[in-house]
């Protein structure tokens, strides 16, 4: 994908809308300076761009009775462009993994995952992940408190 050619105004907008993406266009266009129509032209052109990929609510996890969060590290014995592909889809099924990444270095997946309980959790690492066939290593780390929540880019 080629890197968005985004003027000021642009980065404007991608600011206030990685900071609160419910506000209204009005809002938005006078938080960035310039009229309504042209902001909705540019949010518009930002989405066709894939610049801007959706909109989502960001839950509380805690407050839904989802306790633990935690990263597994997983390290495949093969790592074949297929088998990489076969991991990734397999990630997809999981409903206790929110994120997962193709990684370099000792491993070859990070796996962001929230479960309702540290039973929940282990249970997926023993019954599903460790289970799985080309899995090699799995390693975890449960997370203590969350210190910093900001949105992908810094701008």
């Amino acid at each position: 994908m080629l890197k968005a050619d985004l003027d000021a105004t642009d980065w404007k907008i991608l600011r206030e809308l990685q900071a609160d993406g419910r506000m209204t266009n009005v809002e938005l266009s006078q938080r960035v300076g310039i009229s309504a129509p042209p902001c909705l032209r540019r949010v518009k052109r930002l989405e066709a761009a894939g610049v801007i990929r959706g909109y989502r609510a960001l839950l509380n996890a805690p407050a839904l009775g989802f306790d633990v969060v935690a990263f597994c590290l997983v390290g495949l014995h093969h790592q074949s462009e297929a088998e990489l592909k076969e991991f990734a889809e397999r990630t997809r099924a999981w409903p206790i993994v929110r994120e997962a990444w193709m990684v370099s270095g000792d491993s070859d997946f990070l796996l962001h995952c929230v479960a309702a309980d540290l039973g929940a959790f282990q249970s997926f690492v023993i019954e599903a992940l460790t289970s799985t066939p080309n899995v090699d290593t799995v390693r975890t780390a449960l997370t203590i408190r969350q210190v910093k929540d900001e949105g992908v880019a810094a701008i």
